[in-house]
């Protein structure tokens, strides 16, 4: 009797051991937008009717540094500007078009990637279509504008900062999100 009880106990431990690894790596997966923020596009192409800035407080070949959460890895992030627009820039809210749980304020969709958008600021609370293509299921996707700001956007060359692949074209930080960076490598 007493190897029936050892058997059923040592089956015990490793049944809650093995749930214990289940729980330990679905913790540790990577979250739903950790996995969009993979796709991200690098394509340097601009949309139609995007004006370079006139006067950015950082030019084109800057180094900086960003401040910004955007992506795992931006904050703290020293990077190169690659393109420099004066627009109107806003944080949406979106539901991918692949599928998924909305994208709760997702900075930044510019006023050039909004189907039908016209030149005048959008309201916060318009229902609009992105044309943008910065992560996967975002083009086409209907959107809720939560924030507007007339701005100058940038696109910028980024390594993270915690380590991993450089990043190319990254649309969009805005100038509050950059500072100049001080020491040059």
């Amino acid at each position: 009797m007493n190897k029936v009880f050892a058997f059923l106990g040592i089956a015990a431990m490793l049944v809650l051991s093995g749930c214990d690894h289940a729980e330990k790596a679905a913790e540790s997966a990577p979250t739903e937008m950790d996995m969009m923020s993979m796709h991200h596009s690098d394509s340097g192409e601009i949309p139609k009717g995007l004006k370079e800035a006139m006067s950015p407080t950082y030019h084109v070949g800057e180094d900086v540094v960003i401040h910004a959460k955007h992506m795992s890895g931006m904050n703290g992030a020293t990077g190169k500007v690659v393109g420099a627009y004066d627009t109107i820039a806003y944080s949406v809210t979106y539901t991918p078009t692949n599928g998924g749980k909305p994208v709760k304020n997702h900075k930044w969709v510019i006023q050039e990637e909004i189907k039908d958008a016209g030149s005048k600021p959008l309201e916060q609370g318009a229902k609009v279509i992105l044309e943008a293509d910065h992560m996967e299921g975002m083009k086409g996707a209907q959107a809720t504008i939560d924030t507007a700001n007339r701005t100058t956007v940038y696109m910028v060359d980024y390594t993270p900062a915690k380590g991993g692949a450089p990043v190319k074209n990254h649309k969009w930080v805005v100038e509050r999100e950059l500072s100049e960076r001080l020491y040059k490598s």
